[in-house]
């Protein structure tokens, strides 16, 4: 089955293609006077990604100078964006921009009651000032992102850059299509250090993203500390995929990185994968296993081939102190359980498994995520799967996914063959794998999440998810290649209006975020879909 691919009939080609030749017309950084002396032009308003709801573009641009204030109001909240944007903008621009409660003008972020929902927002641009408006913090910090990608490319650089600062005139009216946009970052398979961590936070939560799933372990490493099973991290998390030494997040570690996603809002789901997954708790803890022999450590990336033992009771004994232990670090709601290639449990014990871990993670008082392979064995009310299933993945497979959906398991969309940062460009590509195939930038951006899987009722789809999974990836800038230039197509999937997803124009909208990208020293793939310039 190939996904729908959603054509608007209220949108002619023509029409279409008048806008690709406008924004190419934006696109460039200069305009000509009549004197041919080049001046600034400021970025235009539907120029962002994701792309906004609502823009009506008009009047003059506001220019950020030296006398230039953020104003916020009196909450707490504000006064937090508000501290963010002004560290932001400070050393590019060389500007003070001191953060107050008072006066007129300026930058203005202020919380008001309004159709904006939990992360929508208005921002109104002209002469005298930049004003964002919102219902909760969350809001602010989106339209203080929006913002961010008005201004030019140089605001991202950390030191003294020439200007102008320039934000176009007009109004923007924005807000999410879902709820559930989320990030995951696969630390098991190759450790991250904390600081490593809170660069990938800042890479998503430019474009809006709003949940940060972790996979904490797998075969080749636990990375939480676990006070009732110390040898979890100190042993289990001692190694890695192809043998380095590997590392584990103390339990302070974890809280600030849940602090700093907090401060991004982002929220932390922790995966704890399970029964398969397994072997680095099996060979941490021998009687683990059914046969009470710990495996050897496991350093390559094949999988299937790890279980918990379902018959013991050790083994669910294991898990509550598990999800006890680290539910109690995670404010967020979630706790994400895996359930995925599970080839070495008999289906019949995976059923069991499953009805016996699902209400532990209700008593300590989170809602259950897994693997769409959960849609095998008996959601637990209120539970999300996570489909990562291909165009090519069994239709009897995709049916059951399907039939949870309608009996109210609500759905994150991450297919690996649109989604998985991964998967290799094309077959050039020096990292990643391809076994969901070559996942080109518009595969990954070209299609219809509410239309994706036959039989799913739109209302079950909770959002989008990109998950980057680690066998093959060991630095921060291979993380940056690899999310580079897809990942702002996924968040513009969660993000923007069905309606305004359109590649001719998307591709031209994308290629002028390289810019940015460079001044933030990303190592992007230069996509031969994507017109870019210089």
């Amino acid at each position: 089955m190939r996904p729908h691919r959603r054509h608007h009939s209220t949108t002619p080609r023509l029409t279409r293609l008048l806008g690709t030749l406008l924004l190419v017309t934006a696109a460039g950084a200069f305009t000509t006077s009549a004197s041919s002396a080049p001046r600034a032009a400021p970025t235009p308003l539907d120029r962002v990604i994701p792309a906004p709801a609502s823009v009506e573009p008009g009047g003059a641009p506001y220019r950020v100078t030296r006398g230039t204030h953020i104003r916020v109001d009196g909450s707490p909240d504000a006064r937090r964006v508000g501290d963010y944007l002004a560290e932001l903008l400070r050393p590019s621009t060389g500007y003070p921009l001191p953060v107050t409660d008072r006066g007129t003008g300026g930058i203005r972020l202020r919380l008001a009651e309004g159709p904006y929902g939990a992360e929508g927002y208005r921002l109104d641009s002209g002469r005298d000032g930049v004003t964002i408006t919102a219902g909760e913090a969350a809001g602010l910090f989106h339209g203080v992102q929006t913002l961010r990608q008005l201004l030019p490319a140089a605001v991202e650089k950390d030191s003294v850059q020439p200007g102008p600062w320039l934000v176009a005139g007009g109004t923007i009216e924005d807000r999410p299509r879902y709820g559930w946009r989320g990030a995951m970052l696969d630390v098991s398979r190759h450790f991250f250090t904390v600081d490593e961590v809170k660069r990938y936070i800042d890479r998503v939560a430019l474009y809006k993203y709003n949940k940060l799933h972790l996979h904490l372990s797998d075969d080749q490493g636990w990375r939480i500390a676990i006070d009732s099973w110390p040898r979890l991290a100190t042993y289990g998390g001692s190694t890695e995929a192809g043998g380095g030494p590997g590392g584990h997040y103390t339990k302070d570690d974890y809280r600030e990185i849940v602090r700093y996603a907090a401060s991004r809002h982002l929220e932390v789901v922790p995966e704890i994968d399970m029964p398969g997954h397994t072997n680095a708790a099996l060979a941490s803890y021998a009687e683990l296993n059914c046969d009470g022999v710990a495996p050897p450590l496991y350093t390559g990336i094949e999988v299937g081939f790890s279980t918990l033992c379902v018959d013991k009771e050790v083994t669910y004994d294991f898990v509550d102190d598990v999800v006890r232990e680290l539910a109690a670090l995670t404010p967020g709601r979630y706790f994400h359980i895996g359930g995925d290639e599970a080839h070495s449990t008999p289906h019949e014990d995976f059923v069991r498994f499953m009805d016996r871990v699902q209400p532990i993670v209700a008593e300590h008082g989170k809602t259950v995520i897994g693997w769409h392979q959960l849609a095998g064995a008996n959601p637990a009310e209120g539970a999300l799967v996570q489909y990562w299933g291909l165009d090519r993945t069994d239709d009897a497979e995709k049916a059951q996914v399907a039939q949870a959906a309608r009996n109210g398991t609500g759905l994150i969309l991450s297919p690996a063959d649109r989604t998985y940062l991964d998967m290799k460009y094309d077959e050039d590509t020096p990292l990643g794998l391809d076994w969901a195939g070559h996942v080109e930038v518009r595969r990954s951006y070209d299609w219809d999440p509410a239309a994706y899987l036959p039989g799913v009722p739109e209302t079950a789809v909770r959002g989008v998810e990109a998950p980057m999974w680690t066998e093959t990836l060991e630095t921060p800038d291979q993380l940056d290649f690899m999310a580079f230039p897809r990942l702002p197509g996924v968040a513009e999937l969660g993000w923007s209006p069905a309606a305004a997803h359109d590649w001719d124009t998307y591709r031209v909208r994308l290629a002028a975020q390289a810019p940015r990208w460079e001044a933030l020293g990303i190592d992007y793939y230069r996509s031969p879909q994507v017109p870019w310039t210089g």
